[in-house]
């Protein structure tokens, strides 16, 4: 838990918040802990069960009782969870321990982290031994950053991405995305397994994804919640156009060099909040939108990345096809394991598709 304490400073209650040589970072931090004398206003605070009593809450009782030494933490606003100044560390960290500044990072969805394998002179940083840096929870993400070159460019790549419904706020999630940024990168190479909602879609297909609807930002949650950093981007940056035309028409060609024009479709994606599956009467909803493949990821990468003017190339893995209609057979029930299935069988496609558009990119420079 991150928050503000009485005095402006950064307070949280786990995560690692030093530095490799054990110093702490440049933001002032205090640690606390549900047993220590500083504890959390919650709800259940004054209120609710345990009332002013509970020994976990008692903060906001204390306070007006006359107590000075008493410390109420706030919720932090999503965009000060990681100051600039964190984020340059931690790139600064990444950009010294691999002696390459990349031009490309690549977010490896489930099952794509073989993407991250075909990287040459790979440097490897495992995210627990990265200053400041979330943990991946999920089966199919390795929890690895791989910086190295491929087809004769700096790249970085992520093997394992953060979620919505691992419970980080959706500005941890996309943290890397601006680790990424204040590295040197350009352009944003994101990866995601979806479900196929729009019918003429089929397992194992791919979609090029020309526009999101963001269905979390609809309920007003967003990367970008809170104070602005103009350092990042502006306070209210465009999304029309997020996914760049030339990059998504050069992977069109590239895929009828490699003879499987017919499995990719050019369309719009739309990330909930996981980690069920989709309802039919979502499915239905969304497809009414226009929406054609559906995930748990990628939107508030793509958001963070646009903000901070990178190029955003992104496609879905079709790794199920979602049922719209009401059924008693299990067969028709989404599982993570045959998204992983597909996933496996299809990563010798994906990993050419993005090498072949990396070269592109590397030609044109």
């Amino acid at each position: 838990m991150t928050g503000y304490n009485s005095k402006g400073d950064v307070a949280t209650s786990n995560g690692n918040h030093n530095n490799s040589s054990g110093h702490s970072n440049g933001h002032k931090v205090a640690e606390y802990t549900a047993q220590e004398n500083h504890t959390m206003c919650s709800r259940d605070c004054c209120s609710g069960k345990g009332g002013p009593s509970n020994a976990k809450g008692t903060a906001c009782a204390d306070k007006k009782n006359g107590k000075t030494d008493v410390e109420i933490i706030v919720p932090t606003p999503q965009s000060l969870l990681y100051p600039y100044e964190v984020i340059q560390e931690i790139a600064d960290f990444i950009v010294k321990g691999s002696g390459i500044r990349p031009k490309i990072g690549i977010i490896c969805g489930s099952g794509l982290g073989s993407l991250a394998d075909i990287i040459q002179d790979a440097k490897v940083f495992e995210y627990e031994k990265i200053p400041n840096f979330p943990v991946s929870t999920v089966e199919g993400h390795a929890g690895r950053l791989v910086v190295g070159t491929l087809e004769g460019a700096n790249v970085m790549a992520m093997q394992g991405r953060f979620h919505f419904y691992e419970g980080y706020p959706l500005a941890k999630c996309s943290m890397p995305v601006r680790v990424m940024k204040l590295c040197g990168v350009e352009y944003l190479f994101a990866t995601n397994a979806a479900g196929g909602i729009n019918p003429k879609y089929a397992v194992g297909d791919i979609m090029l994804m020309h526009d999101h609807v963001n269905m979390l930002g609809f309920a007003g949650n967003s990367p970008l919640q809170g104070p602005n950093d103009p350092r990042f981007g502006p306070r209210f940056p465009a999304l029309v156009n997020s996914y760049n035309r030339d990059l998504i028409n050069k992977a069109i060609e590239i895929s009828k060099i490699m003879g499987i024009e017919s499995n990719i479709h050019v369309g719009v994606y739309s990330c909930l909040g996981g980690p069920t599956y989709e309802t039919i009467a979502e499915l239905k909803a969304l497809r009414m939108m226009g929406v054609d493949a559906v995930g748990m990821s990628t939107v508030h990468e793509v958001i963070t990345a646009r903000h901070c003017d990178m190029k955003v190339f992104a496609f879905s893995l079709i790794t199920n096809k979602c049922s719209i209609e009401y059924s008693d057979k299990k067969d028709d029930e989404a599982n993570h394991e045959e998204v992983m299935a597909v996933a496996k069988n299809r990563q010798k496609a994906c990993c050419e598709l993005v090498s072949r558009l990396i070269a592109e990119i590397q030609k044109g420079s």
